[in-house]
C-alpha cells in the first residue's frame, strides 16, 4: 500500500510564477544558475542553488551555503513570494512537450515507504550528494523540490487525474523558455486519490534517489531531536509527483571518453562488426553509435549467457565488451576518463565535444525502457550510473513542503 499524503504548500501567485519557477538543482551548475537568476530575485535558484549569492568559489557544501539557502527560503515566505495554503491539498501536475502530454498526482510520500521498499530504487547514492541535500533540508526545514516517481496505474490514477484537470481550470499555465508548458490544478477533495493509492503495492523512482535518500535521512534526524510519536509529523513526508508508466519519457544517457588507446578503431573492428558512415543514433537495443575522428560508426553489443535484468541492459554491456576491456574503465561512477551527456543534449553535443577536443570519443546509446527500470527495481538490483534521462524535468518553485 502507497501512502499518499496532502499538505499545505507554499506557492507563487500565478502572476509571478514564471519568474520564480527554474530547473531542479541537478540539471544546473552553479555557474548555469548565477547566470540564469541574473537580475532577478524571485527565482527560485536562490533556494536550491544559494551559493550563487556567496562569492564564487565558494564551495556548494560551505556551511555559508545552506545558512544562505534557509535565510532566502524564509525570505520568500515572509516577503510573501510564496504563498501557504491555509488547509491541506493534493494537485495534479500537467507536462506537454513536443505535442506528448504526461500527468500526474503532486502530493507527498511517505518517508517509511521509502526506507521499506514501498517506493523502489534503482540506482545507487553518493554520500558526499546525500549530505548535502540532506543539509538543505534540515536547514531549511523544508523539502524544497519534487521528486520524480512513477506507477504500474492498476488504480485508475491517470483518469481521475486526467478527468480533474479537464472539469477544472488550472492554478499555473505557463510555457518555459525551452518549450514546455506546465500546468498545475489543486485538489481540495482528495479522497479519491489517496484511496487509489492505497490500492498500488509499489512507487517507483525515476528522478531523485538523492532527494529520496535524504528526504529520509533528515526524517531520521528530526525525529531524534524532535518529540515522535505519532508518525503524522510534516517531516515524516517528502513531496513527489508521481506519473503513469505509459506517459513516461525516457532519453538515452549517453558517454564521452576523454582519451583513449591508439589504435583504438582497429581494435574495435577486430572485436565487432563495425558499420562505418552509421547514423549518430542506435534505432534499436543492443546497438551503440561511436563519433571518433570525424566520423559515427555503429556496433552491436554481445549479450550475456542467460543475463539477468541487468546484464542485458545496454549500459551494463556497454560496460563489459568495450569500456572496461577496451578502455579500462573499471568504475564509471569514479573514472575520470569518463564523463555522461544528458539525451536532451543531442548527439550533436556528442560531436562538438569531440570536434573541439575536449573528448576523443563519444558513444551514443539506446533509450533504457520503463519496463527495464521496472524490472530491475522489482529484483531489487541497481542500474549501472546514468542508465536514464528522464524528459520533460519538473519545474522547481511551484510547490513547497515546510514541516
Amino acid at each position: 500500500m502507497a501512502i499518499l499524503h496532502p499538505f499545505k504548500a507554499w506557492h507563487p501567485s500565478p502572476e509571478q510564477v514564471k519568474q520564480i519557477a527554474c530547473p531542479p538543482y541537478d540539471v544546473i551548475s552553479t555557474t548555469e544558475a548565477r547566470e540564469k537568476a541574473q537580475g532577478n530575485a524571485k527565482s527560485f535558484l536562490h533556494i536550491i542553488r544559494p551559493e550563487i549569492d556567496l562569492p564564487e568559489g565558494t564551495p556548494f557544501n560551505a556551511d555559508a551555503v545552506y545558512k544562505k539557502g534557509a535565510e532566502n527560503l524564509q525570505k520568500f515566505l515572509d516577503e510573501g513570494i510564496l504563498e501557504q495554503d491555509q488547509t491541506n491539498a493534493l494537485y495534479i501536475y500537467q507536462l506537454i512537450w513536443k505535442g506528448k502530454t504526461q500527468t500526474g498526482v503532486f502530493g507527498c510520500v511517505s518517508v517509511d515507504d521509502y526506507d521499506n521498499d514501498v517506493i523502489l530504487k534503482h540506482e545507487l547514492t553518493r554520500p558526499d550528494k546525500e549530505d548535502d541535500r540532506t543539509k538543505h533540508i534540515v536547514d531549511q526545514q523544508a523539502h524544497a523540490e519534487p521528486v520524480m516517481l512513477t506507477c504500474n496505474d492498476t488504480a485508475g490514477i491517470k483518469a481521475i487525474a486526467d478527468d480533474f484537470s479537464t472539469n477544472h481550470d488550472p492554478l499555473f499555465d505557463f510555457t518555459t523558455d525551452d518549450g514546455i508548458t506546465h500546468r498545475l490544478w489543486q485538489v481540495a477533495d482528495t479522497k479519491k486519490l489517496t484511496a487509489a493509492f492505497e490500492n498500488l503495492d509499489h512507487l517507483y523512482i525515476a528522478d531523485g534517489h538523492h532527494r529520496c535518500k535524504s528526504a529520509s535521512r533528515a526524517a531520521h534526524q528530526e525525529r531524534e531531536k524532535k518529540e515522535h510519536d505519532s508518525g503524522k509529523e510534516e517531516f515524516n513526508f517528502f513531496p513527489a509527483v508521481i506519473f503513469p508508466m505509459s506517459e513516461m519519457n525516457i532519453l538515452p544517457y549517453n558517454r564521452v571518453i576523454f582519451e583513449v588507446p591508439d589504435h583504438f578503431e582497429e581494435q574495435l573492428k577486430e572485436r565487432f562488426a563495425v558499420e562505418s558512415d552509421a547514423e549518430d543514433a542506435p534505432d534499436k537495443k543492443g546497438d551503440i553509435c561511436l563519433y571518433i575522428n570525424d566520423s559515427w560508426h555503429k556496433i552491436t553489443l554481445p549479450e550475456a549467457d542467460d543475463p539477468s535484468s541487468v546484464e542485458q541492459l545496454d549500459v551494463h554491456r556497454l560496460q563489459e565488451f568495450v569500456l572496461e576491456p577496451m578502455l579500462d574503465i573499471k568504475d564509471p561512477r569514479r573514472d575520470e576518463n569518463i564523463s555522461f551527456v544528458g539525451g536532451i543534449r543531442g548527439t550533436a553535443e556528442l560531436e562538438k565535444l569531440v570536434d573541439s577536443g575536449k573528448a576523443q570519443l563519444a558513444i551514443s546509446m539506446y533509450p533504457t525502457a520503463i519496463e527495464e527500470l521496472v524490472e530491475v527495481s522489482d529484483e531489487g538490483l541497481l542500474m549501472p550510473p546514468k542508465s536514464t534521462w528522464f524528459e520533460p524535468k519538473l519545474r522547481s518553485g511551484l510547490l513547497v513542503h515546510t514541516f
